[in-house]
């Protein structure tokens, strides 16, 4: 990032962060709109927002916004909720969205991973199909023998941050190896 593109004040920092956290998003093939609520819910201070706060905020239709906060439900970045005596849904971020990250992407690995057993029973070995199933599933068996490390050691990064201040690596620094 560029030094001079950096925002020097919190007006200027709202609509810069969203629009840089949205184009990080979308480059990732998934929509600008709902990078620009994912955005904008990680730098709320508010109990919850609105979806005409989150139209307002993100310059999205209410089509939009009713569209993607409910995928962002389903996929565990963001909860819904009402307040008792009130029907408006509010929006909110988990503090530990990236450790629900984690999990949700486990069970997702997991799933891939029972879908490639079966359907490798169904194809000939040594065919195309076959190699390409059987990638599949050392991959998703590869990767999942990480998470249950990840989230633990995600865990532990946490609680030394948390347990000293200046204990733990600063925002742009990856722990130290064991």
């Amino acid at each position: 990032m560029d030094p001079a593109d950096a925002p020097t004040t919190r007006a200027e920092f709202e609509p810069w962060f969203v629009d840089r956290f949205a184009g990080y998003w979308s480059s990732q093939g998934l929509s600008r709109i709902e990078g620009r609520i994912v955005g904008h819910l990680l730098i709320s201070d508010a109990p919850g927002v609105t979806a005409d706060e989150l139209m307002e905020a993100t310059g999205a239709s209410r089509g939009s916004v009713s569209t993607y906060t409910r995928r962002l439900v389903e996929i565990g970045f963001v909860r819904s909720f009402r307040r008792p005596g009130d029907r408006t849904h509010y929006f909110v971020m988990d503090a530990d969205v990236w450790g629900g990250f984690l999990d949700n992407e486990h069970a997702y690995l997991e799933k891939q991973r029972e879908l490639s057993d079966v359907a490798l029973s169904f194809t000939s070995p040594g065919g195309p199909a076959h190699v390409r199933l059987r990638n599949m599933h050392d991959y998703m068996v590869w990767l999942l023998g990480f998470y249950g490390t990840l989230r633990e050691e995600w865990n532990r990064y946490k609680a030394a941050r948390d347990a000293t201040p200046g204990a733990a690596p600063g925002p742009t620094e990856a722990p130290a190896p064991d």
